[in-house]
Order: structure tokens, then C-alpha cells, then sequence
């Protein structure tokens, strides 16, 4: 077992720097994983179980938490033996820091408001709107900006906030916020994606105001990003509402 990573190691795997870790192994007598799956294994909704039995963001979600803590995931797999994953996280000397418990306000999550939901992928649009109903949020369900084009007219009362993904088939999330503000210019738009905000943006960087939130997310990372969005507006802290002008090359996708 290592605890502690030396140059050689870190030369030989990217993204790792040599030092003392701490390192936990979990390991089980299962059946393995051939080598496609082991190399698709932390790719966000990829899963092998049957449709409905999984959204494929367990592993991808401790992937990311790892590498957030400048962390290292190595596994190790054979078919009919199981597999091991060994986690490094940075030793810290010293002393480590109480925790504070935040106020109550900070962390509010619950809501009322009426959310449309856009989503092309079936399990994650069921699984993002439960989490949504969960705390309170009436969620108005399409997999296609034309149904979410047809769902907003057909809603007599508000829609407070729409939630997208930007990368769909037949009309992306940024068409679709565009062809939408006429009649809901009130709604407040928040955009989700699974690649990294500059990589969806063909002009430079991601301007600063566009409100993005990166896939895989933990339901507590999409609840606060969800009730920052519509508290902003509330407050009038930011214009962050389908009638604010949409920066220059929104629609060059």
C-alpha cells in the first residue's frame, strides 16, 4: 500500500504530483470490469445497469470530489475478480480547522417557484426533477426545446426560472432561451451543460454573467445554484432574466 507518491510515479501518471497522501482502498470479489468499461468507468452518465436502475453519476461525482482536493483515483480490475480503488487525498500536517455550521439562511434550498425543466436524457431529466419537486419546485418536464417552446404556452401562470441543457439535438439551449423571452422575457434562465463553460463557447471565454452549472452535480450544488438565480433576481442584484440582451455569438452554435 502507498502512502506517499515519488516522482517516478507522478511522471507516469498525468495530473498527479509527487508527495505524502492518504490513501484509501476499497476492494470487492465481483465481477470485474473489462477494459471499455474501466476506461469509461468515471465519464459522467455512463452506467451498465438497465435503463431506470441508474443515472451514472455515482462514480463520476467521486471522481470529481477527489481531483477538487487535488486528489488521485488508481484501479485496478479483472473480469471474475473484482476490482480496487485506491484514493489519494494530500496528507495536511497540523491541526485540522473546526467545522462551522452556516447559518440558517445560507442554506436555504427550498423553493415554490415554477421551474421548466429541458433535458434530452430521460434519466437525468427524471432525476433532476425529483430532486427539484423534493423541495418544493413545481417542474414543468421537456426533452426538447420544442416541447419546452409548447409547455410555456400552454402554462397559463408563471415560470419563474428555466433550467436547460445548452448541447441538444434540433435546438440548443441558447435558441431555445432566445425564441422563448418574448413571452416569458420575466423568467429567469439558468443553463446547465456537461462540458467545462470556455468549452461550449466558441468566442473566448464564457462572459461572466451567463449562469452555468456543470454536470455531474450533487443535489445541493443545483438547489444553491438554483435558488442564487432566482434570490438575485429577486433582490436585483443581477438581470439575469430571459429579457436581459444575450451576449454577442449566443446563437453562433
Amino acid at each position: 500500500m502507498r502512502d506517499s507518491v515519488d516522482d517516478e510515479y507522478a511522471r507516469s501518471h498525468v495530473g498527479v504530483k509527487s508527495g505524502s497522501y492518504v490513501m484509501l482502498s476499497v476492494s470487492d470479489t465481483g465481477c470485474g470490469m473489462d477494459t471499455q468499461t474501466k476506461a469509461r468507468m468515471f465519464e459522467p452518465f455512463f452506467t451498465t445497469k438497465e435503463q431506470s436502475k441508474g443515472t451514472g453519476l455515482g462514480l463520476s461525482t467521486v471522481y470529481g470530489i477527489v481531483k477538487q482536493h487535488n486528489g488521485h483515483i488508481s484501479v485496478a480490475s479483472t473480469q471474475g475478480k473484482g476490482s480496487t480503488v485506491d484514493i489519494y487525498l494530500p496528507r495536511v500536517e497540523g491541526a485540522a480547522q473546526p467545522f462551522t455550521e452556516p447559518p440558517h439562511e445560507a442554506r436555504k434550498i427550498r423553493g415554490t417557484e415554477t421551474v421548466l425543466l429541458v433535458e434530452d436524457d430521460d434519466q437525468l431529466r427524471h432525476f433532476t426533477a425529483q430532486i427539484l419537486r423534493d423541495q418544493g419546485y413545481t417542474v414543468l418536464e421537456a426533452e426538447s426545446g420544442a416541447e419546452a417552446l409548447l409547455l410555456s404556452q400552454r402554462h397559463l401562470g408563471p415560470i419563474q426560472l428555466m433550467l436547460t441543457d445548452i448541447v441538444m439535438l434540433e435546438m440548443n439551449g441558447y435558441v431555445l432561451a432566445e425564441r422563448l423571452r418574448p413571452s416569458r422575457s420575466d423568467t429567469v434562465v439558468q443553463f446547465m451543460s456537461g462540458y467545462q463553460s470556455d468549452a461550449i463557447w466558441n468566442d473566448g471565454p464564457m462572459p461572466k454573467d451567463t449562469s452555468i452549472v456543470i454536470k455531474p452535480f450533487t443535489p445541493e450544488q443545483l438547489l444553491h445554484k438554483i435558488r442564487e438565480a432566482l434570490d438575485a433576481k429577486e433582490n436585483g442584484t443581477h438581470d439575469n432574466t430571459l429579457s436581459a440582451s444575450l451576449p454577442v455569438g449566443f446563437l453562433e452554435r
